[in-house]
């Protein structure tokens, strides 16, 4: 075998590979214009969009005394672990969270909500 047809063959062995290599990413969630997944997706944003208003009550419930910064902190670690939950079911299912993982998102925000107050 020639050195020209060697080398034509590890070039066409390469092409391959990369090409199998895409093929085995393309059907992985691709980060858009949203970020990272679907982070628009009416379920996970309904949930994120809770987060974000308890994180403004629970800096409102500082602000007005009514809570101390170490309730506060608490509550924010729980607030982090429910998202980091949320990322991790999202991540799981091509950028989606299900009804029943939405569900039980929403379960977890509202103990959280009842310990802010108001």
């Amino acid at each position: 075998m020639s050195q020209v047809t060697r080398m034509s063959q590890r070039a066409l062995i390469a092409v391959m590979f990369a090409g199998a290599a895409s093929a085995a990413f393309a059907d992985a969630p691709a980060a858009g214009a949203d970020g990272q997944w679907a982070k628009s997706h009416p379920r996970r944003d309904q949930v994120n969009d809770r987060l974000a208003n308890q994180n403004r009550r629970i800096k409102q419930e500082v602000r007005e005394g009514e809570m101390t910064h170490q309730q506060a902190a608490k509550l924010h670690q729980q607030d982090r672990a429910i998202r980091k939950e949320e990322r991790t079911m999202a991540s799981t299912n091509n950028g989606h969270i299900t009804k029943s993982e939405q569900r039980a998102l929403n379960q977890q925000e509202n103990q959280v909500s009842r310990e802010i107050g108001h």
